[in-house]
């Protein structure tokens, strides 16, 4: 983390310790890392970031994609042009303002049936998690359920909030795929309730998930939501990579099989328009009654909490936003085919450059395997070894490679002998060249730990690079 020291002698110093205790928390740490260790190694190339490709913002015009939404406003909704301005540049709505096209794309490519006013268009997904998590943990009997390893996110909004977590470990099966430890997700609810508490929520990305890269398939996905009706509880989906699925293999969200309103949906624009605009949006489509009896939706109490928190989602990004989905016939696949075949090529790269440099996945020469995802961002490496920040920093300033250690996204001790390989960011001869690199550090460095872990081949494929 980046520390910017007071000068001696001048102003408060207030004690970390008596800060609250999320301000030492290590989920804040792993966002810290990922943020700020490109600038540590310039110089390195890094699968450390789950960011977008650079070169997707070249084309890129925010003033186009905002006239073509107030021409939207204008020809569709019928408004004037002191209305749009209105719209646009003063607060709006802390439900937001583009509902409606969201909704649409959300039926039209998800086959999710929601209204707009079931969604909260939100300052990026990041924010979603902290007011649903906030409006659903009443107490600290509320206990957020986490597949384990998660997205340090959730893990950092929970910690924020002072929500308890229980880690819900991720299996895999011989043939590569994804499920959840069942019988652990049962004893976690009868062991709540046996203390007087609850499992109030269970969050989830069954589609490429941060870090693992891992898909839960269709019959998983129906055992999940069985579960959660019969322990009454809620799922919280996270579907950042969905779309990064190759065409004809996409899964229904659990939220396109939810029949009883079990789950609170999590959408962001920032993988499929751009970071910058911080759009992410919520479908909470649940009931919620009221000391009086009346009804309201579970989105307006979430509104209800944003107001306090952001206020509104800016209406000019929301416009941007808009703008993006009408120029592509309303449609988020549509607006995120392209992106999802460039990532998809770059996962192919990223495997295709393991195997040529590493060695065969697996192979007990050398003692490393990592995961074949068929889409998302991220490859998991297992290693013979600790893979830690000491380690790291070994292969960024000896090798020029960065990663990141998948311990940053386990909530007990799992993952120290892991790493998570991010694809996205680079071009095609980065990858490639990042690939030589990390087999030079596999060889250089674990090899004079253990000998005979890996095959004498890969010691000729690259030096430490010069600092």
């Amino acid at each position: 983390m980046t520390h910017t020291p007071t000068p001696a002698g001048r102003g408060v110093v207030l004690a970390r310790a008596a800060l609250h205790a999320s301000i030492s928390d290590p989920a804040l740490d792993a966002i810290s890392f990922l943020n700020e260790v490109m600038d540590r190694y310039p110089q390195a190339i890094s699968f450390a970031p789950g960011a977008p490709y650079a070169g997707l913002f070249d084309d890129i015009d925010p003033a186009r994609y905002i006239a073509r939404y107030s021409e939207y406003l204008a020809t569709v909704k019928g408004r004037t042009p002191a209305q749009i301005r209105k719209q646009l540049y003063q607060y709006g709505p802390s439900k937001g303002v583009i509902n409606e096209l969201l909704a649409a794309a959300l039926r039209r490519d998800e086959g999710m049936q929601v209204a707009p006013q079931a969604l909260v268009v939100t300052v990026g997904c990041q924010e979603a998690l902290l007011l649903v998590l906030r409006a659903l943990c009443a107490s600290e009997d509320d206990l957020l359920a986490v597949v384990n390893p998660c997205f340090a996110g959730i893990a950092g909004a929970a910690s924020v909030l002072g929500v308890g977590m229980v880690p819900i470990d991720e299996t895999e099966s011989a043939d590569g795929g994804a499920s959840l430890d069942w019988a652990q997700l049962e004893r976690a609810c009868l062991r709540a309730r046996a203390d007087g508490k609850r499992i109030r929520a269970l969050y989830v990305a069954p589609d490429f998930s941060n870090p693992s890269g891992t898909v839960l398939d269709l019959a998983a996905r129906q055992r999940l939501l069985a579960l959660a009706e019969r322990e009454d509880f809620l799922l919280l989906e996270d579907n950042a990579y969905g779309f990064t699925a190759a065409p004809g293999c996409t899964l229904p969200t659990l939220k396109a099989l939810d029949g009883h309103q079990r789950v609170i949906y999590f959408g962001t624009c920032a993988k499929i328009c751009m970071p910058g605009v911080r759009v992410g949006f919520v479908v909470a489509d649940q009931a919620v009654r009221d000391q009086h009896g009346q009804l309201r939706l579970l989105a307006d109490e979430l509104a209800s909490l944003k107001s306090m928190v952001t206020v509104n989602t800016s209406p000019l990004c929301q416009a941007i936003v808009g703008g993006m989905l009408l120029e592509h016939g309303g449609s988020l696949a549509a607006l995120s085919k392209d992106k999802g075949a460039l990532y998809r090529r770059n996962l192919t790269l990223l495997l295709a450059a393991l195997e040529r440099h590493v060695g065969v996945n697996g192979d007990p020469a050398h003692g490393v395997h990592w995961n074949v995802p068929a889409g998302g961002f991220f490859v998991r490496m297992r290693l013979p070894v600790a893979a830690d920040a000491a380690l790291l920093d070994q292969c960024a300033s000896r090798y020029g490679v960065l990663w990141t250690p998948m311990s940053y996204f386990h909530l007990n001790d799992g993952g120290n002998r892991q790493l998570r390989l991010s694809c996205s960011y680079l071009t095609p001869e980065q990858i490639d060249e990042g690939a030589r690199r990390l087999a030079a550090f596999l060889h250089g460095e674990l090899v004079r730990r253990k000998p005979a872990m890996l095959r004498p081949a890969i010691g000729s494929l690259l030096s430490p690079v010069e600092p």
